[in-house]
């Protein structure tokens, strides 16, 4: 493989290449380097790019290698969202109202940075994080590269958008209410959402939030998240077996404020041929209806009163775009005993369910439809997109609130190409196993990108 198609091939590949001797870093970091500056000019996904930083750290990363150091991630490009901190530079957020450069790493990027990892580039999100489609006032509109007329999601979908043009192999991704698995739907990708806790950097949102990855295959999220998560059993190991038989709750129940969409046939039938598929390999699956209650439901207090508070600590929140403004307002109620109540709910929630339903793993839609236009949320105020996107994504912010691990699967494309999804739900702290049916599931062809950029 030429380094450009290496890219694409994801760490795991690029690690075993650059291990035989087959490539360096060098030329895997000049590679992104311009398989970036090509992907931006159709889909506007990075808002830094570290061109002589990433080539000295190349270059030093070959050097530790010559010198005998073996690591899987040593060498290996990574784009990171812009809401982790990067000594030097201003962690921007996706906003105008941040300004100020950050004295030293945050904990997952220091982590990176031993590793041996390289930092390419900083890549796009929506203001603070608060919205399923990456558009902002400070760097306009990303698009997805499956689909150029439609976003790649968000939170996360400068990273996504960066994966799955094939313009670096891995990005980091955060998920509070479903920055990871929505871009990874909306993009034809790999988004798994770790037990809460388990990686560092994580706990925004008054613990709504945790890092993690985009990435095209099963093996390379295990890699990454065994590398820098704290975690009772290698989610390497569990990607390379298959799991025992397991009963697999069904579940096409949606939380919403208000009303969720309908679902899109195209997402009910591929959900339901998910299942069939996990009965072909040996499991069990049975339709469940997942209770929403208040206990559900009070993750709202934990989202808003979060972006309030993310509001009030940027560098100069009068620049904060008129949507933002109005979404934090509506945090002002909730104090910290009413995030306290919230969190506690969120616990209640989490605990037990899978038993009270009697499965152990459950499969849902990630979203109502493949991925909605760009600018479909234009001109709408702040409370009017909460509660629009909360019934398009209905599907997602419940298991940050109970705390669960839970990943977003390719599973193929509609007829125009835009990738569809399905979602893997599973117990804390039972992310092995969750890792394991995932990649059993893509062994199976039954899931899988879906295909190539427009």
């Amino acid at each position: 493989m030429t380094p450009t198609e290496l890219l694409a091939a994801g760490p795991t590949t690029q690690g075993k290449a650059l291990a035989s001797g087959a490539v360096t870093s060098r030329q895997l970091t000049e590679a992104a380097l311009e398989s970036i500056r090509v992907a931006d000019l159709a889909i506007n996904a990075s808002v830094a790019v570290y061109a002589d930083e990433a080539l000295a750290a190349a270059d030093e990363a070959d050097r530790r290698r010559a010198d005998g150091e073996v690591g899987r991630l040593l060498g290996i490009p990574i784009a990171v969202k812009d809401d982790l901190d990067i000594a030097g530079t201003v962690t921007g957020k996706g906003s105008n109202a941040m300004s100020r450069p950050v004295e030293r790493d945050t904990d997952l990027v220091a982590a990176m940075r031993s590793a041996g990892m390289i930092i390419v580039a900083k890549s796009a999100l929506p203001e603070l994080a608060i919205f399923g489609f990456t558009e902002s006032d400070a760097h306009g509109i990303t698009r997805n590269p499956r689909h150029l007329g439609h976003t790649p999601g968000g939170s996360s979908g400068g990273s996504a958008a960066l994966v799955a043009a094939g313009a670096v192999g891995i990005a980091t991704a955060s998920d509070g209410a479903g920055s990871i698995r929505i871009p990874a739907a909306c993009c034809g990708l790999v988004g798994f959402k770790p037990t809460q806790g388990t990686m560092p950097s994580s706990g925004g949102w008054h613990d709504l939030s945790t890092q993690g990855c985009v990435v095209a295959a099963v093996a390379d999220s295990a890699l990454f998240l065994d590398t820098f998560g704290t975690f009772g059993s290698s989610l390497t190991e569990a990607a390379a077996t298959d799991p025992a038989p397991l009963r697999i709750g069904l579940s096409f129940s949606a939380a919403a404020a208000t009303k969720a969409l309908p679902l899109d046939p195209r997402v009910r039938a591929a959900v339901e041929a998910t299942a069939e598929a996990l009965r072909s390999a040996g499991h069990t699956v049975v339709e469940v209806e997942i209770p929403y209650k208040l206990d559900s439901k009070a993750l709202t207090v934990r989202y808003l009163a979060g972006i309030r508070e993310g509001a009030d600590g940027t560098d100069d929140p009068s620049r904060l775009e008129r949507r933002t403004k109005a979404i934090a307002r509506l945090g002002r109620p909730f104090g910290r005993r009413a995030v306290e109540w919230a969190k506690q709910q969120g616990v209640a929630f989490g605990a037990g369910l899978h038993d009270r339903l009697g499965v152990d793993v459950l499969l849902t839609p990630v979203m109502s439809g493949p991925a909605v236009p760009v600018e479909h949320w234009r001109g709408k105020g702040g409370l009017a997109t909460v509660l629009s996107m909360n019934a398009f994504y209905p599907y997602t912010a419940q298991w940050n609130h109970a705390g669960v691990p839970a990943v977003s699967m390719p599973v193929g494309a509609t007829d125009d190409g835009l990738p569809l999804a399905v979602q893997l739900i599973a117990r804390t702290g039972d992310d092995a196993r969750l890792m394991s049916l995932a990649a059993q599931l893509e062994r199976s062809g039954a899931a899988g990108a879906a295909g190539r950029p427009a």
